[in-house]
């Protein structure tokens, strides 16, 4: 089977990212290319590697054992790019995806803490949504993840074998309004109440959950405002320009002019934060990295 470093690099964007488009912005080729460069990848592995489906693709059976080998090339043509380029003065590198708020309060407080007990431990972060980093996991472009669950805590994808999964905290959903507006004097709202709300959300694919708004209203809501950047999506709402959900444990970081309110009635919507990774065993730099994260969540 001759498959090009080029090619294992497409099979690996792709399978990350979802969808040729995203994987060619990625890589910064056209959609054209990388259409070329994966049918070049499966006549070579004469097979074919991605389905596709609303939204994107996604791996075959046969994608899906060829992946993990795709990645142990890339890592160790990496490591060999590091080794010529000199000797390492740090310690072991490990590279980690957030969830698009853990950057706030989360990960800045427990990789401070890490550095102060590991300074040869070397930590690089990426956000993106919980699907968009349990593929980039799978697709061996990150050792470890920190992504949400919600309850009934089911494994984070249908691939198999499951990724480990360790719990760092647990916290509960509540709704940010602006201290100045209508809301703003009150502790807390009804889901009646958030049916009339202008929503704040974050950008997200067919088949992701519409982060920012109540997951258990009796209606669709109605979305004011799309923004990725937790800063931004604040600022929105302090300027009453809509509302959106913030985990109890961002309370401390919140700008001036935003509460939080308790949704009274319904179930209680509690998120658990996790951090996933590949196989069993737990690497003592990710043991290092869960240790810092639960000692600064609670």
């Amino acid at each position: 089977m001759d498959i090009s470093i080029s090619g294992l690099r497409v099979l690996r964007e792709v399978a990350e990212r979802g969808t040729f488009t995203a994987a060619a912005q990625a890589l910064g080729y056209t959609q054209s290319g990388i259409s070329r460069q994966v049918a070049a990848v499966e006549k070579a592995a004469r097979t074919r590697l991605f389905d596709r489906v609303p939204g994107g693709v996604v791996l075959t059976p046969a994608g899906s054992r060829l992946l993990p080998h795709a990645a142990r090339v890339l890592d160790e043509i990496d490591a060999a790019e590091r080794t010529l380029s000199g000797p390492s003065t740090t310690g072991p590198a490990i590279r980690l995806g957030m969830f698009l708020s853990a950057g706030a309060v989360l990960v800045p407080r427990a990789l401070a803490a890490l550095g102060r007990l590991r300074p040869d431990l070397v930590v690089t972060t990426r956000e993106g949504s919980s699907p968009a980093l349990v593929r980039a996991i799978r697709a061996g472009s990150l050792d470890a993840v920190i992504v949400t669950s919600r309850p009934p805590h089911r494994p984070l994808d249908s691939e198999s074998p499951d990724l480990a999964v360790t719990t760092i905290a647990e916290v509960t959903l509540m709704v940010a309004v602006a201290a100045s507006g209508p809301l703003g004097d009150r502790e807390s709202v009804t889901r009646a109440e958030l049916m009339d709300q202008r929503w704040i959300v974050a950008p997200s694919r067919t088949e992701e959950p519409l982060l920012g708004a109540w997951p258990a209203l009796p209606g669709k809501p109605h979305v004011a405002h799309v923004a990725r950047d937790w800063m931004t999506k604040s600022s929105l709402v302090a300027a009453g320009l809509g509302v959106t959900t913030v985990a109890s444990n961002m309370a401390d970081v919140l700008p001036a002019g935003v509460r939080l309110l308790r949704v009274d009635d319904g179930p209680t919507e509690s998120r658990r934060v996790v951090l996933a990774r590949r196989g069993s065993r737990v690497d003592p730099a990710i043991a290092a990295i869960i240790d810092a994260l639960r000692g600064t969540a609670g």
